[in-house]
This record gives C-alpha cells, sequence and structure tokens, in this order.
C-alpha cells in the first residue's frame, strides 16, 4: 500500500498554491508546485539514455493555431513560415444586386491580445501575445497576398478507400508555382513591403444619412489590409451566378489564399502565432436595390469572404551550425551532452529508461512501492543566453510535454492528471504532470522542467508485461493538444510529432545524459529519481 499521508499532503500543497497564485505570467511558475519536501523517503536514480531526434518535413495542415513572419532564433536559425487557405462564402447564392460597383475590399485577420490599460480617449491600449522576435512594432515585413490557383483538398482515394490528404512543411515550391494576381498591392508600403504587427486599438466609423452623424466603434488589433478591388469585381461581383452557388464549385473557382513573406530590406524581423480561419475579406460595395419601384437608387451591400477551409503552413528552416552539428552527431547508444529541442520542422529528445528497467526484479522482490518519479531537464542557460537582433534573446518556450514515443500516445500521469490552470489561461493545465519552465526571478530566463512519471513507473513495476518504451520530449505550448502529425518520410525513430510540436516556433537546450565526470555541468546530467517507501 502506497503513503497516502505523503499524498495528501502534496495535495493540501498543490491546493494552497492553486488558490494563492495570481500571477498572470506563466513562465514565472516555478517548482513551488510541487515541493521537493519528500518527508524523509528514500530515492534512488537512475541513469537514462537521452539523445536527439530531427524532425523532417512534417505534417502542417489544418493546424487550428499557424505561423506567419520570419523568426531568428539567435541560437537555433531562422525560420520562415507562409500561409496557403482555402476561402468559403459566408452565404452561398448571394443577392448581388445590378450595376455592382466596389467601394472597398478589406482583409482582417485578429491577432492575439489582452488589454494593458485605458488609453486617454477612452479606449484600450494592448499588447500582443504570440510575437516571436523583435517586439511587434519594430519588426517589419515584406508581405504579399496572392491568389492561390493550387487546389487543396480534404482527401482523396486510393484502390477505392478514401484516405486524409496531407500536406507538408517542405512544399512550399509546390505552392509558390500555383500563385495568382498580388491582392495587396495599396501604395500604403505598411500593407505590403513594410508591413508589420500592429499593436493599436482599431477604430471604425458608420454614418447614419438621417441623422447626419458618425458612430464609432473600436476592436482589438488585427491584420487590417485593403485588397485589390479591380480583381473582386470581376472574380465575385461579376461572376456567373452558379460560380457563387455552392461549396465545392466556389472552392473549385476561388481556389484560396496564399501569404507570402520576405525581408524587408535590412529591417529586424518576427513572426506571429495567428488563427485565420478567424480572419474574412469583406467586399463593400453600391448596387441598386432589390425593389423594382426604387428605380436608379443604389444602397450598400456587402459579401463576406471566410478564411476557412483546407490549409498548410509552409515552413523554410535553415539551422546555425551548432544546432546541425549536434542533431547530425547524435549519439543513440550512450546519449547526447546536451538536447536540443525546436518546435515546428525542428527537434526532439529520445529517452531510454533501460537501467531503471533492469532493477524491476530487484525492486519487485524487495516490495518497494513508489511514492513519485520525476524526471528533471535542467535548462543550458549559457547556451540559451546567446542574443540576436537588437540583443534580444531567444523566446523560451512555456512548457515541454513527455509522452510515449514507441506509441505515440500520453503517459499514464497526463491521462490521470485532472488538475487545471493556475492562471487563466487554459493552456497550462495538468500542473501536476508538470513540463512548466521554472524562472529564476534574477535574470527571468529558464532553469528547468519537472516532469512527473510516477504513474509510468509503477505500471512498469507491477505489470510485468508492461513494455519499457522510448519517451519523447517536444517542445509544447497547449498542453491539451496532443494529437499527432505524421513526417513526410518515416525513419528508424519517429514517425509523427505531437502537433502542438509543429506549431511552437520556439526551442530550448537542455542538459543530456553523457556529461563526463569533473565536467562543471555534471550533477545538472539528466537522470531518473525515483522515491520509495522501503520495509522495514
Amino acid at each position: 500500500m502506497y503513503n497516502t499521508s505523503f499524498f495528501k499532503k502534496i495535495l493540501f500543497a498543490a491546493t494552497v498554491v492553486l488558490f494563492c497564485s495570481c500571477d498572470k505570467d506563466f513562465n514565472a511558475i516555478g517548482d513551488d508546485l510541487i515541493g521537493d519536501d519528500h518527508f524523509g523517503l528514500e530515492s534512488e536514480k537512475y541513469d537514462v539514455v537521452a539523445y536527439n531526434q530531427e524532425v523532417t518535413p512534417v505534417q502542417s495542415n489544418s493546424l487550428t493555431i499557424n505561423k506567419l513572419g520570419i523568426y531568428e532564433d539567435p541560437v537555433f536559425g531562422t525560420t520562415t513560415a507562409n500561409y496557403n487557405t482555402q476561402v468559403t462564402l459566408s452565404a452561398y447564392a448571394p443577392s448581388i444586386g445590378e450595376e455592382p460597383v466596389i467601394k472597398n475590399v478589406i482583409l482582417s485577420i485578429p491577432y492575439f491580445s489582452h488589454t494593458i490599460s485605458v488609453n486617454e480617449k477612452g479606449g484600450y491600449n494592448y499588447q500582443l501575445d504570440s510575437i516571436y522576435g523583435t517586439p511587434a512594432d519594430k519588426g517589419r515585413l515584406d508581405l504579399s497576398i496572392y491568389e492561390s490557383t493550387y487546389q487543396m483538398r480534404s482527401s482523396y482515394y486510393d484502390n477505392g478507400s478514401q484516405l486524409t490528404q496531407m500536406y507538408y512543411t517542405d512544399q512550399t515550391p509546390d505552392f509558390e508555382g500555383h500563385l495568382g494576381v498580388k491582392l495587396n498591392d495599396s501604395t500604403d508600403v505598411k500593407q505590403n513591403t513594410k508591413f508589420f504587427f500592429d499593436v493599436a486599438q482599431k477604430k471604425d466609423s458608420t454614418y447614419d444619412d438621417s441623422s447626419k452623424k458618425y458612430t464609432y466603434t473600436y476592436s482589438a488589433p488585427e491584420m487590417r489590409l485593403n485588397l485589390n478591388k479591380a480583381f473582386f469585381q470581376d472574380k465575385i461581383l461579376k461572376a456567373a451566378a452558379s460560380k457563387l452557388s455552392a461549396a465545392d464549385v466556389f472552392q473549385e473557382y476561388f481556389r484560396g489564399l496564399y501569404f507570402k513573406v520576405a525581408k524587408s530590406g535590412a529591417d529586424p524581423v518576427n513572426m506571429a502565432l495567428m488563427d485565420f480561419s478567424k480572419g474574412k475579406i469583406t467586399i463593400n460595395y453600391k448596387a441598386k436595390t432589390d425593389i423594382t419601384t426604387d428605380g436608379d437608387t443604389k444602397e450598400n451591400r456587402s459579401i463576406v469572404i471566410n478564411l476557412t477551409g483546407s490549409n498548410v503552413n509552409l515552413l523554410q528552416e535553415v539551422k546555425k551550425t551548432e544546432y546541425q552539428d549536434a542533431l547530425t552527431a547524435r549519439n543513440k547508444t550512450t546519449g547526447d551532452s546536451r538536447l536540443y529541442l525546436k518546435g515546428g520542422q525542428g527537434s526532439l529528445a529520445v529517452i531510454e529508461l533501460n537501467d531503471f528497467a533492469s532493477k524491476l526484479k530487484e525492486i519487485r522482490d524487495n516490495g518497494w512501492k513508489v511514492n513519485e518519479a520525476n524526471l528533471v531537464f535542467n535548462i543550458d542557460a549559457t547556451k540559451m543566453n546567446a542574443v540576436g537582433t537588437d540583443n534580444i534573446k531567444a523566446k523560451e518556450p512555456k512548457r515541454v510535454y513527455l509522452y510515449d514515443l514507441t506509441n505515440n500516445v500520453p503517459i499514464l500521469d497526463y491521462t490521470s492528471d485532472g488538475s487545471s490552470s493556475i492562471t487563466t489561461d487554459s493552456r497550462m493545465s495538468k500542473v501536476v504532470y508538470g513540463g512548466i519552465i521554472n524562472v529564476d526571478a534574477t535574470t527571468k530566463r529558464g532553469t528547468s522542467y519537472k516532469i512527473r512519471l510516477t504513474n509510468h513507473i509503477r505500471n512498469l513495476i507491477k505489470t510485468t508485461t508492461a513494455t519499457n518504451v522510448k519517451l519523447g520530449l517536444v517542445v509544447m505550448d497547449d498542453i491539451s493538444l496532443v494529437t499527432s502529425n505524421k513526417l513526410k518520410l518515416k525513419n528508424d525513430v519517429i514517425s509523427e510529432v505531437p502537433r502542438a510540436s509543429v506549431v511552437n516556433p520556439s526551442g530550448t537546450i537542455l542538459f543530456g545524459n553523457n556529461i563526463p565526470a569533473g565536467d562543471s555541468n555534471y550533477d545538472k546530467r539528466l537522470r531518473l529519481e525515483v522515491y520509495y517507501t522501503k520495509p522495514n
């Protein structure tokens, strides 16, 4: 029987933290979530083998969150993220009216943001979330938005079976070979060649003809661009009615949009995570009313095109030499001294608990009961403190995720943890399972990640038929998103990776197991620590 008093104390300590914490920045959450006072329990440490594994081109279609921009990570290298999406009419078979004339065409896509203060005009000041690299207001991108003529499909047939169509991170040439008209061709360079993620609150006005007054409305920051009026006059307002009659016909007729980024001269660059599915194109125009008695009277009308349907995030990775060398030189037998975790088409770590597995008979024969088991991943702060443009350091992942790599499923500790987030961010749930970054109060940089695998270890002891599976470790943002995406080409270690890692552009360097005795970082090497209750 396990030490129930121990777990009551753990539960009480965690509950106190959950109710008392008011820190909105979950980067500052520390190891105090689950204390290190083990009440005199005996611990054993076991060697592990941990090594790097490169993530080659990976499935990146139908992600809920996508990247757009260029992230120059001073540690890992440069990631360029483009995006292709289908589009859908908000209502099919629209009544366009006679003699339509476009007033404007507005593309709008909200950013992830939160308010930080009230401004002098009674509106709000905002801060953009999920910006990587140079701060939002300083970065500049050469942004081009094209009509895409690439026909994306959600499925295909093979030998009579319907299969899901997959698109991969390395398919940039395929999509850029099918570009139509450039649509964001405004003379305002902030909408194309000098584009930036604008943090300003949006203000819109509506004029009432009867009262002769304007009404103003305010909204959170968003990408808002004027698109080519002539294109949409011909493509939509002058289209044959049949082309706008149904979703399948329309998606064949207007196949989508392609968002392409490049550097804007010598300006610093950045990248944003965005939910493109909340974006839309609004065509504002005037046309004759449908009431025949109104004669030549024209009224204001609009048609909305949503950015929904099949989509793909296309990534181009240029790795720094040290990072690429570490991946190339990985040692699957003795393990690596450093573990390089990088999201997107990046890398993960493989962990094998062979030393512990070899001691299972001894543990069973002696009747040792596991109270807690942890893997603590110490961050190589020296390497992670490298600086890039404008003296900016790499953005550290808020979380890492340990999973059963052999079967590409969560470990038992993940599935059994029902704890909720201690912040307003629901992605920071499962605090007992852990993996949340611990931050130094002085430097505000990460020191370690701690993950509990108590139930995983107990299962290996209790169930003699349980397999000692390989474990995978990836960067993570949303802990609830554990579905996997397929690699384009399988290798001898992995065939898929967790989807949330594909979304995340950040990375970290952790100490591995293969650090020689006498090295100043020897005590930071990765080992499995298990706390037991041992019979007298």
